[in-house]
């Protein structure tokens, strides 16, 4: 990797940019650390700053360097059924996302981000209104389905790809310290499989590397403390907050026409 062209593109981040950064690092990062969810709601908020060209891989290895640490001390909870059931379906996503990634430009990616947030933002929305319901689809067709997704669309944007572990985890009707367990080491294999697929197309360039560096310091305090932290509002309020976070951010997505 070439020092000068990664300070180049670093550089050319104003100081309300970078700061703007870090502050969403520590947000999604903290929200990880306490609850396991947090890369859905820091990506597309960056993503406001820097292309998801360059993001998407970089996220990839933050989510390599988070789902290690919090397998550091809850690897013993993931459900391993679950788990290997999920990777075949996820591999075939992958080399869908790939495809997709190469092809699509830096705008597109946005564009689909914006709306695929929007979605579900609408759904989690829905399922905090009515706890008691489930999703019309049955396991044995939302549990391949949200597999091959997850792959797609954590490959063409570097994250979201939460949103369908979710889907399928919970079909699985996991309890709650399995369900952290088991989504982190889905997101491991997930991110490992993803930048080795950005590095073999081309797409793991020195400037998402040194996003990733520049990033790695306030995502491990972000970690640090949201692991330390327990949250004081309902599991529901905070489902929702988030989908407002989420809504706020896909409306400028969706509109975003030349990249920086």
């Amino acid at each position: 990797m070439s020092s000068d062209f990664s300070l180049t593109f670093l550089s050319s981040l104003t100081p309300g940019e970078i700061a703007y950064c870090c502050a969403v690092l520590l947000l999604a990062y903290g929200l990880r650390g306490s609850s396991g969810f947090g890369g859905v709601v820091g990506l597309p908020l960056i993503a406001l700053v820097i292309p998801v060209k360059v993001l998407a891989p970089a996220w990839s290895l933050l989510g390599i360097a988070s789902s290690l640490t919090i397998l550091g001390r809850d690897r013993a909870h993931i459900a391993t059924r679950a788990f290997l059931a999920f990777l075949p379906w996820c591999a075939l996503g992958i080399g869908i996302g790939l495809v997709l990634f190469k092809a699509l430009q830096a705008e597109a990616l946005a564009r689909a981000l914006g709306a695929l947030i929007l979605f579900y933002a609408g759904h989690a929305l829905w399922r905090t209104a009515s706890p008691g319901m489930r999703d019309p689809l049955p396991a044995w067709l939302m549990r391949p389905a949200a597999s091959a997704l997850s792959g797609a669309v954590g490959t063409m944007f570097g994250a979201m790809a939460t949103i369908f572990f979710a889907m399928y985890l919970d079909s699985h009707t996991l309890e709650k310290q399995a369900f952290r367990a088991t989504i982190s080491a889905m997101l491991l294999s997930l991110s490992v499989v993803r930048v080795i697929g950005y590095a073999s197309v081309g797409e793991l360039t020195a400037e998402s590397l040194a996003v990733f560096l520049a990033a790695l310091p306030a995502m491990a305090i972000g970690i640090y403390a949201g692991g330390r932290i327990h949250a004081r509002i309902s599991e529901t309020a905070f489902r929702r907050l988030v989908c407002a976070i989420l809504i706020v951010s896909a409306i400028p997505l969706l509109l975003r026409q030349e990249s920086r």
